[in-house]
């Protein structure tokens, strides 16, 4: 504890009406697992534009007393002895990577937290300061470039360009109700649009968005309820492919299910696309759940996979995914099939310190890497109630302490250096640069 108290974040808390407070004489405390350690300013960053900071209900705060050099968990405000307080994380803009969660004790039947990350926060020099790793700097899913006026004028321009199109529809909801990013950049005309075609999945992801069979977990937006036709897949994807430079148009959304699924009208609308352009990115974001489909999307035309892991350990990975009619050798066929058609392949890889970070995950990763060719890692935050995820990944295999976030990410660097990371789907254009 021989940290210089002048470089320690200062505690933000909570009270009942949702105020942040600072407390004085307290340092703020990352979490990651059993581990706790005093946020300082060389490990932290100012809190990213677009983030969010949230108070955690049921819980209390962890914080460091620099008087007394030793860490505490408060229920109430030290200058407000009165006042109840509760712990506040953040939930990062895209392109950070937590390496720290905000510091807390659940309180007696505390509910599970809904499917955000929550990251370790405190105040410096006037600013909030955030516990991450800037892993992409593009500014595909900025806010800042996603003026409300400019989405509704170009809903309004698809709507005259596309007036029966029910997936153009349906991401309208998408962009105006869930404020999906990828639905705005639709209708922006920029990077990336998402091709929502799945109504059903084969596996029950403890942290799934669109649907939850936990009564206490509430999906944050409703799965797509219809199955688009051919032809509106491919009129969406070619009008974003005709105006957007490198556009990358995608399968596997948050408002879908598995879209291996729903190879019977990808599979032609893919194509349908290819019939009239060999522009643009094809890609899915799948479980990768079935080689043999897989490889006929491949001979439609699918440029890209996106292959979603919380780890490369199948106990591990069996206790998130939860996977229904396939097994982790099927998702592990899918990547060599992508390598032996010279198909980009790329790892979606759930993180959440105190388990990503731990000597086990780090060395199976490592392994994992050296065995099958990887073009790219998209380090992204996985979004679940932290202590109940490590609970559980300790029940499958015991977690050691953590070695930091930055450390898996450059271990990862030094050792291959062949591969390519970031957060978001390349394009074609800028898969070997």
């Amino acid at each position: 504890m021989g940290r210089n108290r002048k470089n320690l974040l200062t505690a933000i808390v909570a009270n009942q009406k949702g105020e942040i407070v600072d407390l004085e004489g307290f340092a703020a405390v990352g979490m990651a697992g059993s581990s706790l350690v005093p946020l300082t300013v060389d490990q932290t960053v100012n809190l990213p534009f677009g983030s969010e900071q949230m108070l955690l209900p049921d819980r209390s705060p962890i914080v460091f007393n620099m008087d007394t050099r030793r860490f505490e968990t408060l229920t109430h405000n030290p200058f407000a002895p009165h006042e109840p307080i509760f712990p506040v994380a953040a939930f990062n803009s895209p392109g950070y990577v937590i390496t720290y969660v905000s510091a807390y004790e659940e309180k007696k039947n505390a509910r599970y937290l809904p499917l955000f990350s929550y990251g370790a926060i405190g105040w410096y020099g006037g600013k909030f300061r955030s516990a991450v790793i800037q892993v992409d700097r593009e500014k595909r899913q900025d806010l800042r470039f996603m003026k409300q006026v400019k989405v509704c004028s170009g809903i309004q321009e698809m709507r005259n360009m596309l007036p029966n199109n029910r997936l153009s529809a349906h991401l309208e909801t998408c962009a105006l109700t869930y404020g999906c990013p990828a639905g705005k950049n639709f209708f922006l005309g920029r990077y990336e649009a998402p091709l929502p075609t799945s109504r059903h999945c084969n596996a029950k992801c403890l942290g799934c968005i669109s649907l939850q069979d936990n009564d206490q977990i509430k999906p944050s937006q409703n799965r797509i309820a219809f199955t688009p036709s051919p032809k509106e897949i491919a009129e969406v994807a070619l009008l974003h492919i005709k105006r957007v430079k490198q556009a990358v148009v995608s399968f596997g959304q948050g408002c879908e299910g598995e879209p291996l699924l729903a190879a019977q009208v990808i599979e032609p609308a893919i194509r349908l696309i290819r019939e009239k352009t060999d522009r643009g990115t094809i890609n899915m974001n799948t479980n990768g759940s079935l080689p043999d489909v897989l490889e006929r999307l491949f001979d439609a035309g699918l440029d890209s996979i996106r292959i979603s892991l919380n780890s490369v350990r199948q106990p591990c990975y069996d206790a998130y995914f939860r996977p229904k009619g396939f097994h982790y050798t099927d998702v592990l066929k899918s990547l060599i099939l992508a390598t032996h058609r010279d198909k980009f392949s790329s790892i979606n890889y759930l993180n959440v310190p105190g388990f990503t970070d731990t000597p086990g995950e780090i060395q199976a990763f490592i392994d994992f890497l050296g065995q099958y060719r990887i073009n790219h890692i998209q380090w992204r935050n996985l979004n679940f109630d932290p202590i109940r995820y490590w609970h559980i990944m300790n029940s499958v295999s015991a977690l050691q302490p953590p070695l930091g976030m930055n450390k898996i990410i450059q271990m990862t660097k030094d050792a291959f250096p062949a591969i390519t990371h970031g957060y978001f789907n390349p394009p074609k254009e800028k898969w070997f640069k």
